[in-house]
């Protein structure tokens, strides 16, 4: 969902970034929404990074299907 937003921006740097959008072809309202999500995207830690260590492996000791899929498979 998009939400309006006002920002200040110097006055000499509006004409300069409206030809940029222009010429990439893009609103500079998706200009700026763009140049923000690359700046934000390394903020995130990798999916495995951020959940290791919070899930331990189910003990399955006595469980026929376990046994049978360790045992056709060698794991």
């Amino acid at each position: 969902m998009k939400h309006k937003l006002t920002i200040t921006i110097d006055e000499e740097l509006i004409p300069l970034a409206k030809r940029h959008a222009r010429s990439k072809g893009v609103s500079l309202s998706a200009l700026i929404e763009q140049s923000l999500r690359e700046a934000t995207a390394g903020d995130e830690l990798p999916f495995g990074t951020k959940w290791r260590g919070k899930f331990q492996p189910a003990n399955r000791t006595g469980d026929p299907l376990y046994d049978a899929l360790h045992k056709k498979y060698h794991l």
